[in-house]
């Protein structure tokens, strides 16, 4: 699947072109901590990764058409780049790798995936999958009732989307027209068990039309493909016209995480073919059709990235770790 590299496309979105040469720092920045934590975890230095390599256009290409400054977000587990983009930081995201006591998350407590962030409005997930779903349409409620322009934004797998929860959410939002978008990022595996085995219909927006509300599935590894559908998404709610469901199809470029090994379940054939499309470079040869990113260019930003990456990681590994009794705060009262 390659990316439409047409000329211009991004400015007949209203996409200028320093916009768009953020967006691709930010999906590099995403891929680079990525890495990163890849690296520690391998050195024995960081427990857990759970990646969002292959994903990062459909994560940047949504947030950006979303307002960082008043819509809620409730990321799913691989979505870095989304959060990224609301406001949190490399450091941030390392500080809950090395689980330690300043991670904004869960003060070290949480494994790695499991985004919270109250001053970016990025709402705290749970290890069960799909259970930030029903919590977004929450969020869309109280702003119908708040008389609030603001759009609630949710992001699954694929797999979630066989969940109860995710059933329950969306007919709830579809009855009541609920400012809520739910993003479907379907990397075609759920753990190991590929999207032929877990669905009976062809794509996951096919189910949209039983919630009353619009469907669409578009090219994962193209973000203004993916800005262009979320942005009538968004515009479509915020004009009290209701919720919709958005599928991006893409390619999971690692294991499931650092527990996991694919070899067992994906040919390399199929691996070699999936790291063929990856979004970054593809996005990459669109900048330069447009004029917009030479080797230059593409070093400065890098060196940039790496900068920051390098930064993050001296801090949080020597940042302390929480007290034992950190652990007991927030979970049960006290008697």
């Amino acid at each position: 699947m390659a990316i439409n590299r047409q000329i211009n496309r991004h400015t007949e979105l209203g996409l200028s072109d320093q916009q768009v040469l953020d967006m691709y720092e930010m999906m590099l920045l995403a891929r680079r901590i990525d890495e990163r934590m890849w690296l520690l975890n391998r050195s024995g230095k960081i427990p857990f990764v759970i990646s969002c390599q292959g994903q990062e256009a459909a994560q940047i290409g949504a947030a950006f058409a979303l307002d960082k400054e008043k819509d809620y977000i409730l990321p799913y587990y691989r979505d870095l780049g989304v959060v990224l983009s609301f406001g949190m930081t490399p450091t941030e995201i390392m500080l809950s790798g090395f689980a330690k006591a300043e991670d904004p998350n869960s003060g070290g407590r949480q494994m790695p995936g499991h985004f919270g962030q109250r001053k970016n409005r990025i709402v705290t997930g749970s290890s069960p999958v799909t259970t930030q779903v029903p919590h977004a349409v929450g969020i869309a409620l109280a702003a119908r009732m708040e008389n609030s322009d603001l759009v609630s934004f949710v992001s699954f797998g694929e797999g979630s989307s066989n969940q109860g929860d995710f059933h329950e959410g969306l007919n709830f939002a579809g009855v009541h027209k609920l400012p809520v978008i739910f993003l479907c990022e379907n990397n075609q595996y759920a753990i190991s068990v590929p999207v032929h085995k877990q669905l009976a219909c062809e794509k996951v927006s096919d189910r949209a039309i039983g919630y009353g509300m619009p469907g669409v599935t578009v090219d994962g590894n193209d973000p203004l493909e993916v800005y262009k559908v979320m942005k009538e998404a968004v515009e479509r709610a915020r004009r009290g016209e209701g919720p919709s469901l958005i599928e991006t199809i893409s390619h999971r470029l690692t294991s499931h995480s650092s527990d996991d090994d694919d070899r067992s379940y994906r040919t390399e054939d199929e691996l070699a073919k999936a790291k063929s499309e990856d979004p970054i470079l593809l996005f990459e040869a669109y900048l330069r059709d447009n004029g917009l990113l030479d080797e230059q260019g593409k070093k400065e930003i890098n060196d940039r990235i790496m900068k920051q990456v390098n930064e993050a990681t001296d801090y949080a590994e020597k940042a302390p770790y929480p007290n034992p009794e950190d652990a007991l705060p927030f979970v049960y009262a006290a008697e």
